[in-house]
């Protein structure tokens, strides 16, 4: 039986979608508007790659969603939630949504608390763990709470006040109301760890949506597949292990782009451009993953420790609307899944770029002959405007002067230029309006680890095989064939601030998919 894999990425104008076979290569792809309900643009866009497979031969399906980022940023679907700090008296300069916006704070705050307890960061205990104020503070989540954020001060090293407390709670209030544990969403930085705890908490009812939605549409379709969704990083996260952690999904759709273009163009190195109906954005693949951000990440106007991809973007895409009155302005709004409507080559009344592309001879799509009266003079303005907005993104993301190719993928990459100055080439790839999807069906699980070591303890050799060993271990509970896990990623960051030979450990491990004889299925 060839064993096939289903990819869909949910952007801002297009879902799109990918079917692969066991060998990586593209068996089919749609595009579909992204609706209202992108349930409904979901299900179109699987319609249309099953129409080219039989769909009794698909194993996996894999999505990329902004759903839970644009539940944050327009503050719809978040549950109160109960938070708990676990680090008294030191932690208590800073309490709990402290800079966080207001109108989010609002939305989701429940009972605050902040006990004894937690440990330094060598694992020793500073404080004992105040069980009644545990059972108190989960007393107050009683009623009119729906999760729980449980953040004890280094957890990452040793968690036992964290696991503690969140049997007590479980205990009180049952285990009807979800908890999440700081340590198993964000690393190092107790109010980052708080901040990211917190916002997963707020999800669970949108995470439950988007993985119980997907598995309404695949019975609509009769698939019976596993079902995964892309991380932050580029790689996997089971259905199960997404209803837990939504989080961890909500900035993956750039992050899909980027695999895929290294995907299609074979490339290491390189600068990725991906330009939809909306956005562009770019950023720098190295060593086949995109480039991490050295800074933290807000999310929502939050302060987080998540590891995003290092990424530039703009609001420039194939929507952009385009208006030449007083003078020449590109967006910021676009058309966005509109495009087919709204846009001249279409028979809409609204110049976008994606006109201007086709009256240039860059793009070939719609009606060319109802751009043929567009000002020449215009014309070029724009195109030179938004090459040299390109070019300037381009060279903002490189890391040296160096030239190095870049690959232009999405569905609006007819608007990068064949030339830019500073890169050696530009590359187009086959598929490369489908390479968010492509991303997604070809991403691997993986494993983290992010935590503090003492060197001194044993040795600086040991801690590092110690930390490969848990992301390995990470790895192949989230599914990766354990013959097939690599190590891709180690980071050190010496702590010269704390006593003793400390550091600040990062490792990554990554493997392809252990297949299964048979779908999995997700509990109620």
């Amino acid at each position: 039986m060839n064993r096939l894999r289903i990819g869909i990425d949910v952007g801002g104008t297009n879902t799109d979608a990918v079917v692969i076979d066991a060998h990586g290569k593209v068996q089919g792809w749609f595009k579909s508007a992204t609706t209202i309900d992108v349930r409904d643009g979901i299900s179109a866009a699987i319609r249309g790659v099953l129409a080219t497979v039989d769909k009794s031969d698909v194993r996996q399906v894999m999505l990329g969603t902004t759903h839970s980022l644009n539940a944050l940023i327009q503050r719809k679907g978040l549950g109160r939630v109960g938070i708990l700090r676990i680090g008294a008296p030191a932690t208590l300069a800073i309490p709990p949504l402290a800079g966080w916006p207001t109108e989010l704070a609002d939305a989701l705050r429940g009972p605050v608390s902040i006990i004894r307890g937690g440990h330094e960061h060598d694992g020793t205990e500073f404080m004992p763990l105040d069980e009644d104020g545990v059972r108190s503070f989960a007393e107050s989540c009683t009623y009119g709470v729906d999760a729980i954020a449980l953040t004890s001060v280094g957890s990452p090293v040793r968690a036992d006040h964290e696991e503690r407390a969140a049997a007590i709670i479980e205990e009180v209030v049952g285990n009807a109301v979800p908890i999440t544990l700081g340590r198993e969403v964000a690393g190092t930085g107790i109010i980052e760890r708080e901040n990211t705890a917190t916002l997963n908490a707020s999800l669970h009812f949108v995470g439950r949506g988007i993985v119980t939605g997907l598995l309404e549409i695949l019975e609509e379709h009769s698939l019976r597949a596993d079902v995964y969704l892309t991380q932050n990083d580029g790689t996997l996260l089971g259905a199960e292990e997404a209803l837990r952690r939504p989080i961890l999904s909500i900035g993956s759709g750039a992050t899909n782009s980027m695999r895929g273009a290294a995907y299609l163009s074979q490339l290491s190195n390189a600068i990725i451009m991906d330009v939809g109906g909306t956005s562009t954005d770019v950023g720098l693949l190295v060593d086949g993953f995109p480039r991490t951000s050295a800074h933290n990440v807000e999310i929502g106007g939050v302060r987080t420790n998540f590891r995003m991809p290092d990424l530039i973007s703009v609001a420039l895409g194939g929507g952009t609307v385009v208006r030449h009155e007083p003078q020449l302005a590109l967006g910021p709004d676009s058309v966005g899944y509109q495009l087919t409507s709204k846009a001249l080559v279409f028979g809409g009344d609204t110049m976008t770029l994606s006109d201007v592309s086709v009256a240039a001879g860059r793009a070939d799509f719609g009606d060319p002959h109802a751009v043929e009266s567009m000002d020449r003079g215009l014309r070029q303005d724009t195109v030179d405007l938004v090459d040299e907005q390109l070019r300037i993104l381009a060279d903002r993301i490189k890391a040296s002067r160096t030239e190095i190719p870049l690959v232009a993928v999405g569905g609006g990459a007819h608007l990068v230029p064949g030339t830019i100055p500073g890169v050696s080439e530009v590359i187009r790839p086959e598929y490369a309006s489908v390479a968010n999807a492509i991303g997604a069906a070809i991403a691997e699980a993986s494993g983290t680890v992010d935590r503090n070591f003492v060197f001194s303890q044993s040795s600086r050799t040991e801690c590092l095989d110690q930390a490969k060993e848990m992301a390995t271990d990470a790895a192949i509970r989230a599914g990766a064939d354990p013959t097939s896990v690599r190590i891709t990623t180690v980071t050190e960051i010496p702590m010269t601030y704390m006593p003793g030979d400390c550091a600040r450990v990062i490792v990554k491990a990554v493997g392809p998919l252990m297949e299964s004889p048979e779908p999995a299925l997700i509990a109620d």
